[in-house]
């Protein structure tokens, strides 16, 4: 007997077809797809927020040395001119040395977030920027279901989809 639905397609698009549903469902909150497919992204689901909660407060307070660009009052960095050694001029951008605090990632929280990112995809918003799902995991949606035992996600069903009939339903978080 099978341990899981095969979805009617091969092992590569439907292990890439749950990990894209796996990352809507995070990214937006709730997806519209067949039954099926949702009981299948459910419980991949449901496994990373419990693995979310497990590790959420798993991290210490360093402090990290960091070379940035110095910025003026404008929000634009500060350059100067320099000469290099054949003569010719230049605008280098002044660096100042800083120290801040950062969240460094126990052991057993690393090895979390990179669980988490095997099943989810790299997100991009849309001036371009990466969005770090595993923080959102691990921040917001960590302290959502922190006192919950297991129940993340819910599936509404909306009926028989128009052509195949397929049972159509609302995959959403709680």
């Amino acid at each position: 007997m099978a341990k899981n639905r095969k979805l009617g397609k091969p092992t590569d698009q439907r292990l890439a077809m749950l990990k894209c549903q796996t990352t809507d469902v995070i990214l937006h909150g709730k997806i519209k797809t067949t039954e099926a497919r949702a009981k299948e992204v459910k419980a991949i689901v449901d496994s990373i927020i419990a693995l979310a909660i497990k590790e959420k407060d798993n991290f210490e307070e360093v402090d990290a040395k960091v070379i940035r660009a110095k910025i003026d009052a404008n929000g634009h960095k500060v350059t100067e001119k320099v000469t290099s050694k054949n003569g010719k001029e230049y605008l280098k951008v002044v660096k100042e040395e800083v120290t801040e605090k950062r969240q460094k990632d126990m052991p057993s929280r690393l090895n979390a977030r990179r669980k988490i990112m095997r099943k989810i995809n790299k997100v991009k918003d849309e001036k371009g920027n990466n969005i770090d799902l595993p923080a959102k995991l691990f921040g917001e949606i960590a302290e959502k279901y922190e006192g919950r035992v297991g129940g993340y996600t819910r599936i509404i069903k909306l009926g028989q989809r128009k052509g195949d009939g397929a049972e159509s339903v609302i995959l959403e978080l709680v």
